[in-house]
């Protein structure tokens, strides 16, 4: 009788005002609209949302930030907990958890609450093997993040091994528009990272209102906080910047320690105990040691010298509770407050707001150094002398940033930032030449071009030119490759200059002529293809010119006969060789690789059938115009969800090959007439 009466009770309660109890609405794109009562409420709920959405996914990550992947799942596992284990991450995130606010540190125990509810309410929904991670502590949640940003996007196993590869497959675009460049006197904000369609790397979306919060964005999977967000006053995006945060030293070995400042140290040490689970369901140990030096922990050997890494961040546990208040600000003071705490480690920030303000920060944790400028630092080096070793980083007021240019725009393509904005709004010669190095690539060169070359801007013109697929690179280099095809090339070139010729320089589904492009450019070193490299005073104009022409014909006639072979024409349509697949979903694709110049960027991976298949790019795209009330449009390219048990698996692809985006329901009138759910705590 109880049950049946909250029941009718709950029922009854209007979507009209504020909730009594903390809910959950769930759209039709399988948005979660999370209403708290309080912010405890709120995080749990979200807790609970992600679980629904991302489950298994949820707890296979948080198993892995434990350092016991391998201890429940395998032999696969092992290489991801010994790199976990040597960064000292389930340790780290127990201090961390310590060093929070008390408050805050009850918002994470509210999200860690919420996950375990949901699992113990629908166990059925939860894989089997991953149910061994539950219940799931809120020091979880801190060891995760450490492995995302410190150890993933910082710096992962794999830039160690090469050393002195520093690149990253993550990447995104961003714009702030002001006013005085916006068709309606109203800034405006793109937020477009590009990242894998997999593992940790996965956007979930969803809206948060509780007491002094109401924001709309997008974080990665298990981190319980928005990490890309707006509100009805502002709103902040996030790219990879041109950040150094780790470093490798090389060191010199003295007995069974290492030379430092003319004298022998000693090592310290550590050993985990690795358990590794066998096909049997029984246990395999084996013992890892951990050695490090006042640089941090030894990752490798180089010339028969052990190397060791140094991370920033490892110092700064308050990355939650700043974006949690990045959020929560409603000003650009107050939003300038929280990204003074230097809480984040990397990522730039572009800002827009309401008020008209527009902001590019090089936002991140710059060690500071004694010598050596960008490339110097990007080598391995010399461990011995505390000359090298940095153990500060740049306050806040050191940071390349620029508030309100007077371009009226700022654009970001994981570029340096002093090519945000045309004429250049900050200049490199103010800063230390390690700060950020010197270029900018064809993709940037792109997004600067269209900001550029439109002087009143809309939202829709916004939406339109987020989705160009022209390829930079086509415009700068066709005019020298086709008239020295023409002057050069045999038959089987000359009907490759005709397909180039009619192509339409873009890679829309139906655009022919881009996949022999692609394939020519995947033959070509573009670091040496051109005659005339990219300079400084003509940043949009250069590297211009062919310095091989002769190499670039033999190689363009070699690009053709692998087209022709593999699809039987040179102008087979981009769509059929390149497609987007997500789960079931199997569609033509549009986009490319970001190195082509391509603004709407996705990269493809290659199948048995000769066809590539996209994995990384699009993934997460809010165009925001601060109008009253706010104009918002957003994709979340691959759905919102992939518990396989939900609709939301792939369903906004169809979207993504229409080049489309979806209307952003924040209030509670159009989130009622697209309902799908209701959960009420």
């Amino acid at each position: 009788m109880l049950s049946l009466c909250l029941a009718l009770f709950l029922g009854s309660q209007g979507f009209g005002s504020a909730p009594r109890h903390t809910e959950i609405l769930w759209d039709t794109q399988g948005v979660p609209h999370i209403y708290g009562n309080n912010n405890r409420g709120a995080f749990r709920a979200f807790g609970w949302a992600q679980m629904q959405s991302h489950g298994n996914l949820l707890l296979r990550l948080y198993g892995q930030a434990r350092g016991r992947a391998a201890e429940y799942w395998g032999e696969e596992y092992i290489d991801s907990d010994k790199w976990v284990l040597t960064m000292g991450v389930p340790n780290r995130a127990n201090s961390w958890y310590k060093a929070q606010s008390p408050t805050f540190r009850s918002y994470l125990n509210a999200f860690a609450d919420g996950i375990n509810a949901y699992a113990k309410a629908h166990p059925e929904l939860i894989d089997d093997e991953v149910e061994i991670v539950l219940p799931v502590k809120p020091e979880d949640t801190l060891a995760h993040l450490q492995r995302v940003l410190n150890f993933t996007f910082i710096v992962n196993p794999e830039q160690v091994a090469g050393m002195t590869d520093k690149g990253s497959s993550a990447g995104s675009n961003a714009w702030a528009i002001a006013p005085k460049r916006s068709a309606s006197g109203n800034a405006m904000l793109l937020a477009n990272p590009h990242l894998p369609w997999s593992d940790l790397f996965l956007w979930y979306e969803a809206q948060i209102t509780a007491p002094g919060i109401d924001a709309y964005g997008a974080t990665l999977v298990g981190i319980p906080v928005l990490a890309i967000a707006f509100n009805d006053n502002l709103g902040w995006a996030h790219t990879v910047n041109t950040h150094d945060g780790w470093d490798t030293y090389e060191l010199t070995l003295a007995g069974d320690g290492y030379r430092f400042d003319n004298r022998a140290r000693a090592f310290e040490t550590k050993t985990h105990s690795l358990k590794i689970k066998q096909d049997d369901g029984t246990l395999r140990e084996q013992p890892l040691l951990v050695k490090s030096s006042i640089h941090g922990p030894v990752v490798a050997e180089k010339d028969g010298k052990p190397v060791a890494l140094r991370v920033v961040g490892l110092d700064r546990p308050g990355v939650l509770e700043q974006w949690w208040d990045m959020a929560r600000s409603q000003n650009l003071n107050q939003f300038e407050s929280a990204l003074k705490r230097l809480q984040l480690p990397m990522f730039t920030v572009m800002y827009a707001d309401r008020e008209g303000h527009i902001m590019h920060l090089f936002n991140g944790q710059v060690p500071v150094h004694s010598q050596g400028d960008f490339a110097y630092w990007q080598g391995t080096i010399p461990g011995d002398t505390s000359k090298t070793l940095w153990t500060k980083i740049h306050p806040y007021r050191d940071l390349p940033r620029i508030i309100d240019p007077a371009s009226g725009w700022l654009q970001n393509a994981n570029d340096p930032p002093w090519t945000t904005t045309f004429p250049p709004a900050i200049k490199p010669g103010n800063f230390p030449p390690y700060m950020a190095p010197r270029v900018m690539d064809f993709r940037a060169q792109r997004s600067a071009r269209m900001l550029a070359e439109d002087e009143k801007i809309s939202f829709d013109k916004m939406v339109e030119y987020k989705h160009s697929t022209r390829m930079e690179l086509a415009d700068r280099i066709l005019d020298d490759l086709i008239p020295a095809v023409r002057k050069q090339g045999g038959k089987l070139g000359q009907r490759a200059a005709d397909v180039l010729e009619a192509w339409d320089r873009q890679a829309n589904a139906d655009s022919r002529g881009a996949v022999l492009f692609a394939f020519w450019v995947e033959q070509m070193d573009l670091e040496q293809a051109f005659s005339k490299p990219w300079q400084e005073d003509s940043p949009l104009t250069t590297p211009d010119g062919l310095a091989d022409p002769k190499s670039a014909v033999a190689k363009l006639e070699a690009a053709a006969a692998k087209v022709e072979k593999t699809y039987g024409s040179l102008d087979v349509a981009w769509g059929q060789a390149f497609r987007l697949k997500y789960g079931n979903v199997d569609l033509p694709a549009n986009g490319g690789d970001g190195e082509l110049g391509i603004f709407r960027v996705v990269e493809f991976a290659p199948t048995p059938d000769g066809r590539f298949q996209s994995i990384v790019g699009d993934s997460y795209v809010a165009a925001v115009e601060f109008s009253k009330p706010v104009r918002a449009m957003v994709l979340t390219s691959y759905g919102n969800a992939t518990q396989p048990n939900s609709p939301h698996v792939g369903d906004q692809l169809q979207l993504f090959a229409r080049k489309q985006l979806r209307p952003v329901w924040r209030t509670r009138q159009e989130i009622k007439a697209h309902l799908q759910e209701r959960k009420v705590f």
